[in-house]
């Protein structure tokens, strides 16, 4: 059988990416430059991961990754490309759970621990990897602020409460609240580089930063929040999430659940992503969450703001780029490709709109009388 050339995987990639006005060498910020032309077949045999492994290893350019990955996104061009992998995956998922007790620590190290240094140059002053809140804000500190007061105001702190965060990454949450709103905070994280840096940057606070899976909780607090943490959590084990968070919240407590969201009820990540940034990760739909905390919890408010996510990444994308030459000695330029596309990428699935950003607050009996929504 005479081999496929080239020119017709060519024909096929040029084809599908018609439909989303992107051309291969054109003069647009968004169109694509090959420097390999087996990029074709790759990304035809290997669909979304193949075309970030080959961008790794520099098989192709685009002056702005964001804008293409939106297009893409945004014309559905990623369900036009379905490989063998993505059923074997989803087929997988179901066997297995890969967010079970034996691996919650395994994304400590292989993200979260990468660099305490390199995170500090790309993040916020106060070391916040989530979402800011851009609705009165001008720079990436003030959004990162505006999102912890909304989430504290969302939870109503007041002096002396005892309040749980779970996954607290640095501790930047945990000791504004405390800071800002006179509360003693528990935060937990599975990353060791975390919990070191952040005893550090909380110190004199009454913040208790410590290394421990969510599972093995067992205290009572009068708030609970939980801020980017949930994406790692995995639908076979959302139910008994909610469970945990019940038993540790007091009566009349509530909890604000802030976790990038899907519109469609998936059991698989991306294919890229979880083989490079976030493995065993997973992002919740609405479907799946309100499956989780039924008869738990009743639902307070449900606030969607998932369009900020796009300017928080590309001003962690900007951080990143700017101070490369104070962290690279770290890295090599294959690191520097994978984490320009991971920030870029994300930023234009959130400005596909694929992606969303939700805060849910619950209550477990409901608040008496009205719970007053804040934005």
């Amino acid at each position: 059988m005479r081999p496929v050339s080239h020119a017709n995987f060519r024909h096929k990639v040029e084809h599908l990416l018609s439909y989303a006005d992107v051309t291969i060498g054109g003069h647009r910020p968004w169109d694509i430059h090959i420097h390999n032309n087996n990029f074709y077949s790759r990304v035809m045999a290997s669909g979304s991961l193949g075309l970030g492994e080959s961008y790794m290893d520099g098989w192709w350019d685009c002056e702005s990754l964001d804008e293409f990955i939106h297009r893409i996104l945004r014309t559905e061009l990623d369900c036009k490309v379905k490989v063998l992998k993505d059923l074997f995956d989803i087929f997988k998922s179901k066997l297995v759970n890969y967010q079970k007790v034996s691996h919650a620590f395994d994304i400590g190290p292989q993200h979260y621990d990468i660099g305490n240094n390199l995170y500090r140059h790309m993040l916020d002053r106060r070391m916040l990897y989530s979402c800011g809140y851009w609705k009165d804000a001008t720079t990436l500190d003030e959004a990162q602020e505006a999102k912890l007061d909304l989430i504290f105001r969302k939870l109503d702190l007041r002096p002396g409460m005892k309040v749980l965060d779970i996954g607290c990454g640095w501790g930047g949450a945990a000791g504004y609240a405390a800071e800002k709103y006179g509360v003693r905070v528990v935060g937990i994280t599975v990353s060791q580089e975390q919990v070191q840096l952040g005893r550090e940057l909380c110190r004199g606070l009454p913040v208790e930063l410590r290394f421990q899976d969510y599972r093995s909780l067992n205290e009572k607090f009068d708030r609970i929040f939980s801020i980017g943490m949930f994406e790692h959590v995995g639908y076979k084990n959302y139910r008994s999430y909610f469970s945990v968070v019940k038993k540790c919240l007091k009566e009349n407590g509530l909890f604000l659940l802030h976790t990038i969201g899907k519109s469609r009820t998936m059991v698989t990540t991306d294919p890229w992503i979880q083989c490079y940034i976030f493995p065993n990760s997973l992002i919740p739909s609405a479907k799946q969450i309100s499956t989780a905390f039924d008869k738990k919890f009743v639902l307070e408010d449900w606030h969607n703001f998932g369009a900020d996510y796009d300017k928080t990444l590309m001003h962690w994308y900007r951080n990143f780029h700017d101070n490369w030459d104070a962290v690279k000695q770290n890295y090599d330029e294959r690191f520097y490709r994978m984490w320009k596309y991971y920030l870029q990428s994300c930023a234009g699935s959130f400005r596909a709109r694929k992606n969303q950003l939700w805060q849910i607050v619950f209550s477990e009996c409901g608040v008496p009388g009205v719970y007053q929504s804040v934005r």
